[in-house]
């Protein structure tokens, strides 16, 4: 059997693609108030930004060692090759070590684990190229390299409807937040170096949306050339996010196509409800 490829749910990958695609994915934990749930499965998007506009407290935690091992064995046990486990950016989460010991564990000459430096989509589509290139019956090597390299061609970038998240998740200074409300900010967020950067201000909703779509169309032009493969994020936002798709599709022709998935809590719980965002992978 050909490898198997594991992610986590912080790829947020669009309902039905994890199946489709052969991904396994193991979820994050999910802690509001005093309830604990996973990621994506007893805790979803609706939940999600119904509690942070309650300003409930919204915490996540990696999965514990024993979930991958399990997942792992699991594999194994069923007769693949072996394994390529891709996870968000071991700056953002201790998911990517829970990985590693669990590999240590299991197989280390089996298990392969990748950290892609990036979160969201960025994750979702290396998941997803690996997973295309197992299925083709390439070996470890050739996976993970598929894996790494999708994961570098992707950008990421977000905008946040209000600041008081990022204050509340000690990003931003409290003065900071209250003039930036005031003069109606809207931060746009990236992804760089294995981090959630801030990247540019821009002032109201409707220019904030132009700017993400002229960053994405210039990220299309300047990644290397490709398939190219985009997607819009967002939570508790789906009107938008469809208007967003629409206008990221008449500005980039020429792609697989727009997908549009909800995020969870590990962005959620620092950007809160509204926020979108585009990826764009070649």
């Amino acid at each position: 059997m050909p490898f198997a490829v594991v992610t986590d749910s912080t790829a947020y990958l669009p309902e039905g693609f994890a199946d489709r695609h052969d991904v396994h994915v193991v979820p994050l934990t999910v802690h509001v108030d005093d309830r604990t749930g996973r990621d994506g499965i007893d805790i979803g998007p609706d939940e999600l930004a119904k509690a942070l506009r309650e300003h409930r407290t919204v915490t996540t935690s990696r999965p514990n060692p024993e979930e991958f091992a399990t997942r792992y064995r699991d594999l194994l046990d069923s007769g693949c090759d072996g394994i390529v486990s891709v996870h968000l950016s071991r700056d953002l989460s201790g998911t990517w070590e829970s990985a590693r010991l669990a590999a240590a564990e299991v197989d280390p000459a089996r298990v392969r684990v990748v950290d892609s430096r990036t979160i969201a989509m960025g994750l979702g589509f290396a998941a997803l190229q690996a997973a295309a290139v197992a299925s083709s019956g390439a070996g470890g090597e050739e996976v993970e390299a598929a894996a790494v390299a999708a994961a570098a061609r992707t950008r990421c970038t977000f905008v946040v409807e209000t600041l008081d998240y990022l204050r509340r998740g000690g990003r931003i200074g409290a003065a900071a937040a209250l003039l930036g409300t005031a003069l109606a900010v809207k931060p746009i967020l990236h992804v760089s170096d294995g981090g959630i950067q801030p990247l540019e201000k821009v002032r109201t909703t409707s220019r904030a949306l132009a700017r993400l779509v002229d960053l994405a169309e210039a990220a299309s032009r300047e990644l290397p050339a490709g398939t190219l493969r985009l997607a819009v994020h967002h939570l508790g936002a789906p009107d938008r996010a469809a208007e967003l798709a629409a206008r990221v599709d008449e500005r980039i022709p020429g792609s697989a196509g727009c997908f549009v998935s909800e995020v969870g809590a590990v962005i959620g719980a620092h950007t809160g409800p509204g926020v979108l965002g585009i990826a764009v992978c070649t």
